[in-house]
């Protein structure tokens, strides 16, 4: 048995669960990096000397590596653990990060492909799925707050990582004029993947699995209220895949991330065109975008253990699509209705990916939830590609026709509503799972005993009771010093975000 074996990351049955957050808060930070790509934009556009479609693929690309990486690899997670899971995943991010500082050194754009897009999108989805399943067989009581706290490091990364890339480029550069941007890219890459690689590996050395046997105090899974739909057995990614309630919950993710898009891909252009608002200004209503996509990660994932995951999502379709229709209509001649709409729209946006898992959970039990989610994430994929191209088609059709400001982006804003609308009606005809897809108990009282052996044979691996101990003090400390640098790296993200949004109305 290895340090990365599964068996080797079983905790005992008294270990505190509040140790596992931030190893999942860890991983999701700096793979969250993705969401503040757009800050190497123009810098890439100058160095390359490509267009903006040239350097956009290079995202659209890593978010497709996402879904496809996590559905492929989403069974070889859920049986080799967590541990080696993130130390995969770091391994392809950070190795992304050294090929692209390659293609950008020798100018060979094809490199920061490979690297960024396909290497290190195969990390994102590997990384992706391993924390999240992991704290939801943690939290039992709790899978929408374990969710959404994972899944807030997703969104939180781009409020670090964009405000942190821009100062080291500046550093490394020698100022924050253009071309000192650009002759600070490969040591701002360079010096992401050594902070990334320490992170994810000390991420990974915390983080645990629970015992068979360990359950939260008082905690009851007979006396717990039920979801709607929610199911009594466990199904198999196999077998999930075949049921209609995976393929509906999949448009359901497609809608809300489709129609999430169509504010985060214009964000900044549609309040600068429709209100007049310098760029610097602009950049801050970007700024509180991000920091509605974080909270809406956590709040409306919590919401959702106490109001259901199946209202909760009748709620972010249903007034999602409400709030498009307001900005189609009124929301251009206000701009305090416009960015509130679209708030709240973006908080909903952020709220479906941390409550998907749960509401995964709840369809197909926890046994093989990672996998399922894995699966699952393809509708992100696909939403990455079609979200993007209905909207810059659609404005590029009504710039084309003569229109201009507000009006370029009301046709689009109508189409998202009516998006929305389709993920209600499929949202509203899912059902609990048939018990003729539940996996075989003894298969998955198997599963547990092999947790159990597990965990008996690596207190006995260590030198006994005593030495496991000891072990114990030092993650425990580990898992502290995790918890404060990642506290601190919100707390940069949350104080340089609320600054550049003050712009937004003081400009």
């Amino acid at each position: 048995m290895t340090v990365l074996d599964r068996s080797a990351i079983i905790a005992p049955a008294s270990f505190n669960r509040w140790l596992i957050p931030p190893a999942a808060l860890a991983i999701h930070l700096c793979i969250g990096q993705v969401y503040a790509f757009s800050v190497f934009k123009t810098p890439f556009q100058s160095h390359f000397g490509v267009g903006e479609v040239a350097v956009g693929w290079i995202f659209s690309l890593a978010i497709a590596m996402l879904g496809i990486s996590s559905a492929i690899a989403g069974t070889w997670v859920e049986r080799v653990g967590p541990r080696m899971a993130m130390v995969a995943a770091g391994g392809f991010w950070v190795l992304g990060f050294l090929v692209s500082a390659i293609g950008i050194a020798t100018g060979q754009l094809w490199l920061v492909y490979l690297g960024y897009g396909v290497i290190g999108g195969i990390g994102l989805g590997i990384g992706y799925i391993a924390p999240v399943s992991t704290l939801m067989k943690w939290f039992p009581d709790r899978p929408g707050l374990s969710t959404g706290l994972a899944i807030m490091g997703f969104g939180g990364g781009a409020l670090i990582a964009s405000p942190a890339s821009n100062k080291l480029m500046a550093l490394f550069g020698g100022g924050v004029e253009p071309s000192h941007l650009v002759a600070g890219l490969t040591p701002t890459f360079l010096t992401l993947a050594g902070c990334y690689l320490l992170a994810i590996a000390l991420g990974a050395y915390v983080i645990r699995l629970p015992h068979p046997d360990w359950a939260p105090k008082g905690f009851d899974p007979r006396s717990a209220t039920a979801k709607a739909a929610q199911t009594t057995g466990s199904v198999s990614a196999k077998q999930a895949i075949r049921t209609p309630q995976f393929w509906l919950l999949w448009i359901v993710l497609f809608t809300n991330v489709t129609a999430g898009i169509g504010i985060l891909e214009n964000a900044a252009p549609m309040v600068s065109d429709g209100f007049g608002i310098a760029a610097a200004a602009a950049a801050g209503f970007v700024g509180l975008l991000s920091l509605a996509n974080m909270a809406g990660r956590f709040v409306w994932s919590t919401t959702s253990d106490y109001l259901g995951r199946k209202l909760n999502y009748a709620l972010y379709l249903s007034i999602g699509a409400v709030l498009y229709v307001v900005i189609a209509t009124v929301g251009s001649a206000s701009l305090a209705v416009f960015v509130l709409s679209a708030l709240v729209i973006i908080s909903f946006y952020g709220g479906g990916f941390s409550t998907v898992p749960a509401y995964l959970r709840d369809l197909f039990g926890v046994y093989q939830v990672g996998a399922i989610h894995g699966r699952l994430l393809t509708a992100w994929a696909a939403a990455g590609i079609a979200g993007p191209l209905l909207v810059n088609s659609i404005v590029e059709s009504q710039a084309a026709a003569g229109h201009s400001g507000m009006d370029l982006y009301k046709l689009s804003m109508w189409l998202m509503a009516g998006i929305l609308a389709v993920g209600f009606v499929a949202n509203l005809l899912i059902r609990a799972v048939k018990p003729s897809h539940f996996e075989d108990e003894a298969v998955v009282a198997q599963k547990k005993e092999a947790d159990r052996a597990g965990a008996h044979e690596a207190i006995s691996g260590n030198g006994g009771a005593e030495a496991h101990a000891k072990a114990g003090a030092s993650h425990t400390a580990a898992a502290g010093v995790l918890a404060v640098l990642v506290v601190a790296a919100l707390a940069y993200g949350l104080v340089e975000t609320a600054i550049r949004a003050v712009a937004l109305f003081t400009a």
